[in-house]
């Protein structure tokens, strides 16, 4: 049985970092811990100001501590979305015994070695993010294979072919940077389309073809499959924030009233609000006692301008990848700006795919009690614990020490007991509602005593009066049994 350990995802966005902390036995995944706070020092998901983003992230995992009783000492990150490239790479390896037959090391070293080889043009500007597998050749028996067709055949060598993608060493740095003024250590950096990938898609839509595109505060990135493969990736730099920022200028309201506007009366497609666009949002001014008013359906044309921008620059991407008429499951949305009313209904109009929205699948782990866990904002730091989970040495915190349960004191107390041979003492505590005794003394409880309350007047009458009545009564009842025991006598 594998032991419990627990792995620690930031998701490092343009507006939010996402923390999440994870409980794993076995193949059981269970989200004890995840909340977003706003980030700073990162833009279009690229660390610029190590110490900025780090005040942040580090107030985040210092929460997390206080509420799991944990110490965090490592934690898994995102590689940034924009400004990465790819390329193809190929390798080849001479197998020293060709009658074996090829395992799944042997296409890891084969991956290696194509990462290793590749030419990178200046080796302190840029970097390589992660590599993923086309296709494979065994010989002349087989050529462009997959890697489950490859494993298990036998060959005198192995040649393949890969996607490797590229980056700037300076955004990779800056993270360093920061995690070391957090204090804590970089337990893995993951290439994110990937890892959002396995939050968000089934199988079936990664073997017939889907584009998965994930909108984020300041980058929105494409990531295509096909044939259980990711064929192609890219990146724009636009997505939540742009259109925070449209709403900011248009109407001249400050960033922080923009964005609240948005997540509250935010739409696409303002012919299809119905009701809704007669609607009016008045914005009180406590400062200067005046006030402005904003017809929602006139928010919604600003930001259907900025989301079609958006949305074309994702379909000519699309097309430029050369899969556009392959992918049979359409287009699935996710990320932040996923959420914005009709927003999908705008990419089926504009693109004649269909659309979902993609959230983070719920069989794949257990989250009770963590809100925010099922939301398409999450799945960037779920896909990371998706996939850490995979590396079984891998265990991001230190359990700190916890209140000891009724059974485990008397645990420890006999033990001092028999360590010592006198029992031990326990703390005298301070009695201080009773300041005049002494630590140590027997306090006796004294029986409260109530001061006597004398009746009101009318009360006194009434008691007097009934008095008298029951005085009449048992007059009566006397001589009327007299009356009658003479009577049988």
């Amino acid at each position: 049985m594998q032991a419990e350990r627990y792995i620690a995802a930031a998701d490092l966005g343009s507006s939010k970092i996402a923390l999440s902390v994870a409980k794993i036995e076995g193949d059981d995944i269970q989200i004890i811990y995840y909340k977003e706070t706003p980030s700073d020092g990162i833009r279009n998901s690229y660390v610029f100001n190590p110490k900025r983003a780090a005040a942040p992230l580090r107030s985040a995992i210092r929460e997390a501590e206080e509420e799991l009783h944990i110490r965090i000492l490592q934690v898994v990150v995102g590689l940034p979305r924009y400004d990465v490239r790819q390329e193809i790479a190929s390798a080849r390896m001479e197998r020293s015994d060709p009658s074996s037959c090829i395992t799944r090391d042997e296409i890891n070293t084969l991956k290696s070695i194509a990462i290793d080889s590749y030419p990178i043009a200046d080796e302190a500007k840029e970097e390589i993010y992660g590599a993923v597998a086309q296709s494979f050749s065994a010989d002349e028996e087989l050529v462009c294979a997959s890697e489950n067709d490859v494993v298990g055949v036998t060959a005198d060598a192995i040649e393949g072919n890969f996607k490797v993608f590229v980056g700037a060493q300076k955004a990779v740095s800056n993270i360093d940077i920061m995690l070391n003024e957090v204090g804590v250590a970089p337990a893995r950096k993951m290439f994110l389309p990937n890892t959002v990938a396995r939050a968000v898609l089934s199988d079936a839509e990664k073997e017939n073809g889907v584009a998965l595109v994930e909108i984020g505060a300041g980058v929105t990135s494409l990531t295509i499959y096909r044939g259980r493969l990711l064929r192609h990736y890219s990146a724009i730099p636009f997505g939540g924030r742009s259109i925070t920022t449209d709403i900011k200028y248009e109407c001249g309201f400050n960033e922080q009233l923009a964005e609240n506007i948005k997540l509250a009366f935010g739409a696409c497609m303002p012919d299809k609000l119905q009701s809704l666009s007669e609607k009016i949002i008045q914005i009180n001014d406590e400062e200067n006692g005046s006030y402005e008013q904003l017809p929602v359906k006139y928010l919604s044309e600003i930001i259907t301008c900025r989301a079609r921008e958006i949305i074309e620059a994702v379909l000519w991407q699309i097309q430029d990848s050369g899969y556009a008429d392959k992918l049979r499951n359409g287009i699935v949305l996710t990320g932040g700006g996923a959420n914005l009313v009709n927003l999908a209904n705008l990419f089926k109009e504009m693109s004649g795919y269909t659309v979902r929205i993609g959230y983070p699948r719920s069989q794949a782990f257990t989250a009770s009690g963590c809100s925010g866990t099922g939301e398409t904002g999450a799945v960037a730091s779920i896909g990371m614990i998706l996939e850490a989970k995979r590396d079984y040495r891998l265990n991001c915190i230190e359990e700190a020490e916890l209140p000891r349960s009724g059974a485990e004191s008397d645990a420890a107390d006999t033990e001092a007991e028999a360590a010592t041979g006198q029992p031990e003492q326990a703390e005298q505590p301070t009695h201080e509602l009773f300041p005049e005794y002494a630590p140590g003394d027997v306090i006796t409880p004294r029986k409260a005593t109530r001061p006597e309350k004398k009746p009101g007047k009318f009360v006194s009458w009434i008691r007097q009066k009934t008095k008298q009545v029951g005085d009449a009564a048992e007059k009566t009842f006397d001589s009327t049994m007299g009356d009658l025991f003479d009577n049988m006598k």
